[in-house]
């Protein structure tokens, strides 16, 4: 415990860390034969797959000679283990005599096995450990267990498919669990703050928490088993007369009584009566505090006294995986709090945290031995730390760490209680012990809980629509910027993939549809976004917080996000002033011919530039062209599954000509700054040599082609057998405003005619999959077919999909795709359910379309697409286009729509907007009114002046 040295300490000495250490000391050459035994061990054991490293300390004192050294060395190369010497997975000498004291001290406390070798290896090896002791057994009297019958709750939900349904007013999720009924899958709520501290929750319970970054700070584990869906965090009750246990989560120990859940925005509720007691737990996360808050209230529903204890049970990894860092941990009590602390000291990035666990009362007791507590295979439905007089008070290190806490309380006949139960992470004890003291005044927490309440709710609330779809309205007004802020662009994480880093790419999409409800979001992103992009022009691919260690790609379209998201935040805020920030570039070494890809952490550049400039260089770097005068494709353009398309520097991508003429399109505007006027000739005239290559090289007849390979062979062509069709060529040749009229209108009715499956409500991305074509695309082709890029529903591109068709007034194909989308439309009943699996709420990254899983949901929460799929109702078919302090509403709906409306908050100021479509129009001209008054322009001119207005827009035929 009191060695705090880092991982990165070790490598002084050649040793990487990542995998485990075995040490033996030797200071005599007559113990030479254990050595020889280990290291024949470490060959067989390396030949059977079992890496680790095998550190010898010579600990011989200094001689001229250094004989022991020479031995050493020599029985090595009798092994013929020499190549290995001081290789990762190998073998390593050091010296005493010559390293420093704390580096070997390093080393023997971070060692799986620490040897000697003037004592018998099988004395050492067979030597049994200290048997631990814990408290006796508990005897619990024979008495009258409480049962309770089952109540199924009747509530009145919207869209109620057997298992879930929406509240009322669509701010939850309400999911009912009777008997054994369980959800399809994990249906889960992400719940964060801005701070880059959350958790997540199934329905069962179970989940995990990070801090900072979720995929390597994790504090509790992450699972991603859809089937057990198990948990590292669990709160028990026990009936301690008769010894019984059970939770008020559905898992991990199940009653037959029923289960009400409710995933709202920022929160989970549990709802659940069983053993005699009502509970009600509630979790969040404070909006400005790294805490996890679990909010249990109890009350005894029978006519007797009730001796009860409540324990709460984390599982602590302070890192990746708790199987790599368990050993490093260090398990305290903070004597002035009482909390128990938990550090790991190893991690290079976080070793200075200070992970917390407490609860509300101050009678307790604990444990920091997950061993003791469940048990050698032990089963967390039956902990045998339950059965058990008390827990230990173990604390330490080198045991198998958590943090348990246990208090024990009476209930009298109808009396209720509540206690707090907190999990957070800080930068120091101090900060800790502060926020665990502050956060056990119930009334605290209670306050905390409605400010993220209230949090939400405002933000949801900047932007309302009421449409003839409700569940478009339920979508829109609750859920996709919840799921695209709190899961997509604070945590990055969730039950199928919990990356934890920056996408430079994702993100800056994401921050697109905060614009209207939280601009300051979107410029922040912006500016976090251009300090990692390298002095050259090209971008990080991802990168992880807080060092910003990630790789340098040859991605084509990575860095062209930036001008075009600059663009588009200018364009709906007005704000030009970002384009005058500051900000560093970051340096590494470039990419070499032969290298896809280099995973580095980059230096901070003395150099830095406005952000205009920075755009202007992510441009400039991308106006290469190949030898059909498209862009070059790279590793990958947005599909980075194709990243063997252009491998050799010559493949060209159809989608990105059109992507970079938008970028163009909406930049050049803005380059009339003092010296830009350069930059706009050069740029205006890219344009139209794009726009000919296109339309020269790229049409296929019917559709636009995907994209050249290197040796000039096209794909995405009829001519091919495999992705004769991609969807995002149609679709950008509308979005771009460059595709001929004539050939984006055939393009998109090929579109619906190869890509849109009706039946089962799917919008392919490319067909036929990628199965048996001996041109290899890339990874792509490693996804069986019909599964996320490779032929399934990938929703990002679906959202295009619905966009395009509004951007071309097919208003009722628009509404239509949009509805086929949206996962209610996947959840109506039992049946549909089952085939969808995952959560009917929130926006589902893609959907499988090939058999036999054809309609089911992949990955969901942590997707692109939610942001995209929000802008494609609100802009695209709403016609919602916010231009600084002007609004127009262009929408694009329905012939049978004959209303909508939209409330707007602009500052403090509410504007309520009814849209009438009188004639059953597509689009049309919009008539305004204000508060009354007949408008002379098609724009509303927007005050905030704290009064509340009217705004009636009528189509009529233009």
């Amino acid at each position: 415990a009191a060695n705090t040295n880092r991982q990165s300490s070790l490598w002084p000495s050649g040793i990487g860390g990542d995998l485990p250490i075995v040490v033996v000391r030797i200071s005599d050459q007559k113990d030479i034969a254990v050595i020889r035994k280990l290291l024949r061990c470490h060959e067989y054991l390396r030949f059977k797959g079992l890496s680790y490293d095998f550190v010898i300390i010579n600990d011989h004192e200094a001689s001229y000679h250094q004989d022991l050294q020479a031995e050493l060395l020599q029985q090595i190369r009798a092994t013929g283990s020499q190549s290995w010497l001081n290789k990762n997975g190998g073998i390593f000498i050091l010296r005493r005599e010559i390293t420093p004291d704390k580096d070997i001290a390093h080393i023997q406390s971070v060692a799986r096995v620490s040897l000697t070798a003037s004592e018998p290896l099988n004395e050492q090896v067979n030597r049994r450990a200290i048997e631990e002791k814990y408290p006796g057994l508990a005897s619990f009297p024979k008495i009258h267990k409480i049962e309770t019958p089952i109540r199924a709750p009747n509530l009145p939900l919207k869209y109620f498919n057997g298992v879930g349904g929406f509240s009322d007013d669509g701010r939850e999720y309400v999911i009912l669990l009777n008997g054994n009924q369980w959800t399809p899958a994990p249906w889960i709520n992400v719940i964060g703050n801005r701070h880059g501290f959350g958790f997540q929750v199934s329905e069962s319970g179970s989940g995990f928490t990070w801090s900072l970054n979720s995929q390597s700070n994790r504090l509790t584990p992450w699972s991603n088993d859809p089937v057990s869906d198990p948990s590292g965090e669990i709160i028990y009750l026990r009936d301690d007369e008769t010894g019984e246990i059970w939770t008020p989560t559905p898992l991990p120990i199940r009653s037959q009584n029923a289960y009400t859940i409710r995933h709202g925005q920022g929160y989970t509720f549990f709802e659940h009566v069983g053993h005699g007691i009502e509970h009600s737990l509630k979790l969040f996360v404070p909006m400005e505090d790294p805490v996890k808050i679990s909010l249990l209230k109890i009350r005894n529903q029978t006519s007797r006294k009730r001796k009860l204890s409540i324990i709460s049970y984390t599982e602590w990894v302070l890192g990746t995986r708790k199987e790599k860092t368990s050993p490093y941990l260090i398990c305290d009590v903070d004597k002035d709090s009482g909390a128990i602390f938990a550090k790991n000291p190893h991690d290079n990035e976080f070793s200075s945290q200070v992970s917390f666990a407490d609860l509300s009362e101050v009678r307790r007791t604990f444990t920091c031995s997950r061993k003791e507590f469940i048990g050698r295979n032990g089963n967390y439905a039956d902990p045998v730390g339950l059965k058990r007089m008390g827990l230990s008070q173990r604390r330490g290190t080198g045991q198998d760490p958590c943090a348990v806490l246990q208090t024990s309380i009476e209930l009298q006949a109808g009396e209720e209680f509540e206690i707090s139960f907190l999990l957070g992470q800080c930068e120091n004890e101090n900060l800790a012990r502060e926020l665990a003291l502050r956060y056990r005044k119930l009334d605290v927490v209670k306050s905390a809980l409605k400010e993220a309440i209230r949090f939400w709710a405002d933000l949801n609330e900047t932007v309302q629509v009421k449409t003839p779809e409700p569940t478009m309205d339920l979508l829109m007004n609750r859920w996709l910027l919840y799921q695209s802020l709190s899961c997509r662009y604070w945590s990055r994480t969730a039950f199928y993939q919990s990356g934890g880093a920056y996408g430079f790419r994702d993100q800056l999409q994401d921050c697109m549809a905060f614009v209207y409800a939280a601009p300051s979001i979107a410029r922040e992103h912006i500016l976090r976004a251009s300090q990692h992009q390298f002095k050259e022009g090209d971008v990080q691919h991802w990168w992880h917080p807080p060092t910003g260690r990630g790789i340098r790609t040859k991605m084509s379209d990575d860095l062209l996000w930036l001008p075009f998201v600059v663009s588009f935040y200018i364009n709906i805020t007005g704000d030009k002033t970002i384009l005058d920030e500051v900000t560093p570039f970051i340096e590494a070494p470039l990419l070499q011919a032969a290298e896809e890809d280099s995973y580095t952490l980059p230096s901070i550049s003395s150099e830095s530039a406005t952000i205009f400039e920075h755009c202007r260089r992510a441009i400039d770097r991308s106006l290469s062209l190949g030898q059909h005068d498209l862009p070059l494709m790279g590793t990958g353009d947005w599909n980075d599954g194709m990243n063997r398309v252009g491998i050799l520097g010559q493949g060209e991508s159809v989608w990105l000509a059109w992507f970079l003429y938008k970028v163009l399109e909406d930049f050049v505007p803005l380059c009339d700054r003092p010296g830009s006027s350069g930059d706009r000739a050069i740029f205006e005239s890219h344009m139209k040599k794009l726009k000919v290559a296109v339309e020269q090289n790229a049409w296929d007849g019917e559709w636009y082609k995907r994209a050249f390979f290197d040796d000039g062979s096209s794909l995405g062509s009829s001519l091919n057998e495999e992705c004769r069709i991609d969807s995002i060529s149609q679709t950008w040749a509308v979005l771009s405003n460059a595709g001929d009229p004539d050939r984006i209108k055939l393009a998109m009715e090929k579109v619906e005619e190869f890509l849109v499956q009706k039946k089962s409500q799917l919008i392919l991305l490319l067909t036929p999959p990628f199965d048996k074509t001996q041109r290899d695309p890339g990874y792509i082709k490693g996804y069986v077919p019909g599964v996320r890029e490779n032929g399934g529903q990938y929703s990002h591109a679906a959202a295009w999909v619905v966009m395009a068709y509004a951007k071309l007034g097919q208003g009722d194909k628009a509404v239509e795709m949009f509805n086929m989308m949206n996962p209610i439309s996947h959840s109506q009943d039992p049946s549909q359910t089952n085939r969808y699996k995952i959560e009917p709420y929130v926006l589902a990254g893609d959907v499988y379309g090939g058999k036999p899983h054809e309609g089911r949901g992949g990955w969901s929460w942590y997707t692109g697409s939610a942001p995209w799929y929000y802008r494609a109702g609100l802009e695209s078919i709403l016609g919602f286009k916010l231009r600084g302090n002007k609004l127009q509403i262009e929408p694009c709906i329905p012939s049978d729509w004959k209303a909508y409306e939209i409330s707007y908050l602009h500052g403090k100021t509410k504007y309520h907007i009814q849209v009438k479509n009188p004639l059953g129009l597509n689009t049309g001209l919009s008539v305004i009114e204000l508060d009354g008054s007949l408008l002379e322009v098609s724009e509303l001119e927007l005050a905030d002046d704290e009064k509340p207005h009217q705004v009636t827009v009528t189509l009529k035929r233009s």
